[in-house]
């Protein structure tokens, strides 16, 4: 019965001018990558291919539970059993549509071989071009911008990234394409430009926390990873390190970073607006419409609030349920008393927690955040025992960011994550031991079987 299923499913494909095999994986993964940026809809309907082409090209040899593909299915399988306990089981459930690739996006990877090394750089290559072009498409679209109003801010943070796509978000993606082309040996001239291009990116978008990864993450790959002498690992990390800092203290970017560091003491300005500190937002009771929160100093706010759900709620283990933990923070906005919004301005209530990890706990409870600690454990450890530094700076990326963002309850952030973890995660194994004991060459070839 699987022989006629598999036969007809590859009939059908070959019909439509699909042969299934390892280059159609390839595109179908890339396709998936590289609509990220666009509005949902290109990426859905690009998932949504994907999945349908590995479900009709399936084999049943090649199929195989690998666990860290299950943990996504697990973390996902808990957010539908929230809806018996949520606070709004109608939030939860429309939450649901948007986080539905933590199932289907290891499922399509269930259903097919493991890929090779080789399969996976073509993956990256064809998602940092595609990044490269979607940079250019941003910078194109901000020049035509400030042609006409003559406002320099077009070029830097969320007016860059565009009026559908968060900058911290963007900055993520255009990292991931960054590290690819970094690793790259023997680089071109072109290769040379477009990291340089990428890098430059990064810090016109201005997040002030993936700026500091990046950066950090760079100077890691030149020191262990390069293998170039300490000689030229000294000259290009220092020549790295003035070319970061001068972009990091040019006028737009050093406002910007500047000023999510401010420090304790901060007086109120010539327009009565208070700019709340890190330490007023963990301890003062009621604020006012005039009470400013930076970046670092609301995300210690929402913090703050959380342990008080703690203790006020018995949501330890089980949470409020998928998406409804905003309910509270709406109601300890108004306890509170912080700005609500007037008009067009959205108030701080209707922000989720910033933080993947305490917005998990909030939803979830114990056993959700569990699960997403271990997702991020698998993922820097596999990263580290292959010692291949993509997988490395994409997990370490993750990891940050998901102090400053609920990256995995936003469709973009929950299929970028996914579809990359299950990538590197997901690769045939070699044992160290047998890379040890087998030629150069021999190897190269085992990794292109």
């Amino acid at each position: 019965m699987a022989n006629i299923y598999n036969f007809s499913s590859n009939v059908l494909l070959k019909r439509i001018g699909l042969s299934p095999g390892k280059k159609l994986l390839v595109f179908l993964i890339s396709l998936v990558a590289i609509t990220i940026p666009l509005s949902n809809i290109y990426n859905s309907i690009s998932l949504i291919f994907f999945v349908l082409i590995c479900v009709l090209s399936a084999k049943k040899q090649e199929i195989s539970l690998r666990f860290p593909l299950l943990l996504p299915i697990l973390l996902f399988g808990i957010m539908v059993l929230s809806l018996c306990w949520s606070l709004d089981s109608k939030i939860s459930l429309k939450a649901l549509g948007k986080e539905a690739s933590l199932v289907f996006i290891p499922l399509a990877f269930i259903l097919n071989r493991r890929l090779n090394r080789r399969a996976v750089d073509d993956i990256l290559k064809n998602y940092s071009l595609a990044m490269c072009l979607f940079c250019l498409y941003c910078i194109i679209r901000a020049t035509v911008r400030y042609s006409s109003s003559g406002n320099i801010d077009v070029f830097f943070y969320h007016e860059l990234s565009g009026p559908d796509l968060n900058a911290i978000y963007c900055s993520a993606l255009i990292s991931l394409a960054l590290f690819e082309f970094i690793s790259r040996k023997n680089k071109t001239f072109w290769g040379y430009i477009a990291t340089l291009f990428l890098l430059i990116m990064v810090f016109l978008l201005s997040s002030k926390n993936i700026i500091i990864i990046d950066v950090a993450l760079i100077i890691v790959y030149y020191i262990f990873f390069s293998g170039l002498t300490k000689k030229a690992i000294t000259i290009t990390v220092c020549l790295f390190c003035l070319f970061a800092s001068a972009l990091g203290y040019y006028g737009k970017i050093h406002e910007r970073i500047a000023h999510e560091m401010r420090p304790v003491a901060v007086p109120t300005d010539i327009t009565g607006v208070h700019n709340v500190t890190v330490g007023e937002a963990w301890k003062t009771d009621r604020f006012t419409n005039n009470h400013y929160f930076n970046g670092t100093a609301f995300r210690a706010y929402q913090i703050r609030i959380f342990t008080e759900m703690l203790q006020e709620d018995p949501i330890f283990f089980n949470g409020y349920g998928l998406n409804t933990s905003s309910i509270k923070v709406d109601q300890k906005a108004a306890e509170h008393n912080i700005f609500h919004g007037s008009g067009e301005v959205v108030g701080y209530n209707k922000y989720n927690f910033h933080n993947q990890y305490v917005e998990t706990f909030a939803d979830l409870g114990f056993f959700g955040f569990l699960i997403v600690i271990i997702i991020v454990l698998v993922n820097l450890i596999n990263g580290l025992t292959a010692k291949y530094f993509v997988h490395i700076a994409f997990a370490v990326l993750m990891i940050s960011l998901f102090l400053t963002e609920s990256f995995l309850w936003r469709q973009r952030g929950v299929v970028f994550f996914t579809l990359f973890y299950c990538l590197f995660n997901d690769l045939r194994p070699l044992s160290a031991r047998l890379l040890n004991l087998l030629r150069p060459n021999k190897v190269k070839e085992l990794e292109q079987v």
